[in-house]
């Protein structure tokens, strides 16, 4: 365990970290930042991660829908996602190009866009329907999927918003029908993985609710980061 002792961290930034288990016993933090996965986080004997949940669902209502195991809660939820897409692609149209840039490392919009073309492609295809089609090429995969172009991505694509919204629509369209016809017994059996080494291998033995979560989650959670970054942009000098 690394111990850091009367060290100045001021304006340090920690990115893809594994934080589990940390300590911060006689810390100064003021005006800091977290963002990510956090559970069980105590602050000065307080475990807060409550009200922080509690609130973010008054914020979203949406948070509470796609968390539910009712199929009709799911669809709402679906439905709400796409709408909230809807709106920022409107916004985006509004400054051409804005959808490439970048701010503090992360992902442009249209690379946001492209990731959820692969999550689609991961958690969706291949672990609701036990698809073993090849990834869309224009798909963005994180760093850890083995073999990314054998499965069909495509590190070198540089597609257009236009284009990646239409590949968006299609996969859109194909979960709806779906969900149109999902049942609650349906979301409990075991995810219909093929049985080979295609990613996400580790998804191997979760229901199709919990593949489905990690689809709706990902829409939610990268809607938030791309709406984060745009205000940035917009605030800023240059923007």
């Amino acid at each position: 365990m690394k111990r850091y002792v009367d060290e100045d961290l001021e304006g340090a930034e920690f990115r893809e970290c594994n934080l589990s288990n940390t300590r911060l016993v006689g810390v100064v933090m003021q005006d800091a930042v977290i963002d990510g996965l956090v559970t069980n986080l105590v602050v000065n004997g307080v475990e807060v991660m409550g009200y922080v949940e509690a609130e973010l669902d008054r914020r979203h209502p949406v948070r509470r829908l796609i968390r539910s195991d009712d199929p009709a809660d799911l669809r709402r939820g679906w439905r709400q996602l796409r709408s909230d897409w809807e709106a920022t692609v409107a916004r985006m149209r509004v400054t051409p190009g804005i959808e490439h840039e970048s701010v503090n490392d992360e992902w442009s919009a249209v690379q946001t866009l492209r990731h959820l073309v692969f999550v689609h492609d991961s958690w969706f295809r291949r672990c609701c329907l036990g698809s073993t089609d090849l990834f869309t090429p224009m798909g963005l995969g994180i760093e850890s999927v083995p073999s990314r172009e054998e499965q069909g991505l495509d590190p070198t694509a540089e597609p257009t918003l236009e284009e990646v919204l239409t590949v968006r629509d299609e996969q859109a369209a194909e979960l709806e029908r779906w969900l149109d016809a999902l049942t609650s017994e349906q979301l409990q059996q075991p995810a219909p993985l093929a049985d080979n080494d295609l990613w996400p291998t580790y998804a191997r033995g979760r229901s199709v609710r919990q593949c489905l979560g990690t689809v709706l989650g990902e829409e939610f959670e990268h809607h938030q980061f791309c709406v984060r970054d745009l205000d940035l942009i917009e605030r800023s000098p240059a923007g």
